[in-house]
């Protein structure tokens, strides 16, 4: 079994206007071992990487110094995935602070890592 995950990851996706990178640093979840990584956006679909990722899903997630090659995509609302993004992130930081309505609010995106 790997190491647990760090705090953090880094994503980053092309811009939809400007073509340049733009990397963000997020919280993340993932269940031990799998390929696809769970974020939230606490600004659901106006957060500038979430569009980025809308207008393409390639992008590139760098986690413990390791970069990933990715696809992103926003999850579907109310799904088994939906409801499992919101879990695993709970249980990664829900105990260190309240997290409901953020929990409760924010959009889920799913990012599948390639060569994982």
């Amino acid at each position: 079994m790997s190491p647990p995950d760090p705090q953090f990851c880094y994503v980053t996706t092309r811009g939809r206007v400007t073509g340049k990178p733009h990397e963000i640093e997020i919280w993340f979840a993932r269940e031990p071992d799998a390929s696809t990584i769970y974020l939230l956006s606490g600004g659901r679909d106006r957060s500038d990487w979430v569009k980025n990722i809308q207008a393409d899903g390639a992008a590139t997630v760098r986690i413990d110094g390791r970069t990933f090659d990715a696809t992103g995509r926003v999850v579907e609302p109310h799904t088994d995935e939906d409801a499992l993004a919101r879990r695993l992130l709970e249980e990664k930081y829900g105990h260190t602070q309240d997290l409901t309505r953020w929990l409760r609010e924010s959009l889920p995106v799913a990012i599948d890592l390639s060569g994982q």
